[in-house]
């Protein structure tokens, strides 16, 4: 995945042939204009072009990439974030890292205790089955 600054770019980029684009289709379709009355009677056998529908269509490819850039450029940051803000909010995620590491080795350690008792009981049930077990085989069986 690409960076803020390069998203960034690509989407300025992006706008620009956009622009181009626009620019380009609309100089091809655009009926041409008259100097004199002489091109009137040209004018008229040409057919329409759809030149609402392309200059609609561009406005909107054009209005998305700006908001795009927009969006992108509020997500980089501020002015206001220094070395020193950076530095700090650094030190508190770590602040929270190691009190959830010592919450995580709580909860680990309290499960292999819970693991180690479910061990021994499992290992008091085998036994007393085979104690059962082989309590049953050796008495003879009565009618």
């Amino acid at each position: 995945m690409a960076d803020r600054l390069t998203q960034l770019q690509d989407a300025v980029n992006s706008l620009a042939d956009q622009f181009c684009n626009a620019i380009g289709v609309l100089q091809q379709c655009a009926p041409p204009a008259s100097f004199s009355n002489i091109q009137t009677s040209i004018n008229k056998d040409q057919p329409t072009n759809p030149t609402e529908e392309y200059a609609q269509l561009f406005a909107a490819l054009i209005a998305r990439t700006a908001k795009d850039i927009d969006v992108l450029i509020d997500s980089l940051p501020s002015e206001e974030s220094t070395a020193t803000l950076q530095a700090a909010s650094l030190y508190r995620l770590e602040e929270e890292n190691h009190e959830a590491a010592a919450r995580l080795e709580e909860v680990v350690y309290r499960g292999d205790m819970l693991l180690e008792k479910i061990q021994t009981a499992l290992a008091d049930i085998a036994q007393s089955q085979l104690k059962t077990r082989s309590g049953t085989h050796s008495q003879p069986i009565q009618d």
